[in-house]
């Protein structure tokens, strides 16, 4: 007879879905910003990120061989992480430089750790961050868009920091990418676009995306100026690297938090640390720098916000 009675181990609850299936699908929600990238930057862009999705690909597939571990270079994960750390370069970069910072971004941000679902960092983060430390020149330079001369333009968080005046950008301009910045960063249009291919399918939730830029934006807007609540919040969520960030960084399944209430206060911290750099800083920039440091956070946050477990006090 048989026993209905034994239970096996978890999970209990099975669906169509796969590591290599998320990932591609995180890869094709990616695609219009590498294209307005392409569009506004011109041919530049393109080898950036073929060279960076290359090299990630490539370290990925060498380092398991040497290490005798099973060959994921192709479910995906080696390929988002290149194409995030491309769009996180100036166009404009020598292509020497998104090869080595994918290959730094496999190997140190990820196979180090033991490979995919063990890495406590973003490691395209990782990657960007070390390029930032070794070339901060390449990495500080950025090139007019639309333009096929190499016309350097700063940024317009740069100009903010520095005090200059602001070139005559609209907010639509900055929403649709006619400005200078990183590769997949500037046209906010193409990243929600993406973002919400990511939402409808339900591999990520909203609760890390929106608490973080509501929390930029309340920040800037108490302390961006030299008055209080002057600041120019619809300026900061447009500019720089925030939705990339909190839509394809700072929602990484591996580095984030478990729980809704750990994930609104890592979204939270985020966002914080983010306008904190922004304004008081010596950089103009801080998504990288405040997404790493909510990762490390990260294992702190779901112990103090873990779910209590049925039948107990």
């Amino acid at each position: 007879m048989r026993n209905n009675l034994i239970v096996s181990g978890s999970p209990h609850i099975h669906k169509n879905e796969s590591v290599p299936r998320i990932m591609w699908t995180v890869v094709l929600s990616t695609i219009p910003a590498g294209i307005a990238g392409i569009i506004i930057f011109v041919i530049d862009a393109l080898w950036v990120i073929l060279a960076a999705v290359a090299a990630a690909v490539l370290t990925e597939a060498v380092f398991e061989v040497l290490t005798g571990r099973k060959i994921t270079a192709a479910d995906g994960s080696a390929v988002i992480t290149g194409i995030l750390l491309a769009y996180n370069l100036p166009p404009n970069v020598p292509l020497w430089m998104p090869v080595v910072g994918a290959a730094f971004s496999i190997a140190i941000g990820k196979q180090v750790f033991g490979g995919l679902g063990q890495n406590i960092f973003n490691p395209a983060l990782i990657g960007r961050v070390f390029l930032m430390a070794s070339w901060p020149r390449y990495m500080t330079t950025f090139t007019r868009p639309f333009s096929y001369d190499a016309v350097t333009s700063a940024t317009p968080l740069a100009a903010l920091k520095e005090g200059k005046v602001l070139e005559h950008l609209s907010y639509l301009d900055m929403f649709l990418g006619r400005r200078g910045g990183c590769i997949g960063e500037v046209c906010i249009l193409a990243l929600l676009i993406g973002a919400a291919i990511l939402l409808i399918k339900g591999y990520i939730s909203w609760h890390i995306p929106v608490s973080y830029i509501l929390t930029t934006a309340i920040f800037t807007y108490v302390f961006g100026a030299s008055q209080l609540f002057h600041g120019d919040w619809l300026f900061h969520i447009l500019n720089g690297g925030l939705i990339l960030g909190a839509f394809f960084m700072a929602t990484d399944y591996v580095a984030t938090p478990l729980t809704i209430r750990g994930q609104f206060i890592f979204g939270i911290g985020c966002g914080l640390l983010t306008a904190i750099i922004r304004i008081w800083g010596g950089y103009p920039e801080g998504v990288s720098y405040a997404i790493l440091m909510m990762n490390a956070a990260s294992p702190f946050i779901d112990r103090y916000t873990k779910n209590r477990i049925y039948g107990t006090k």
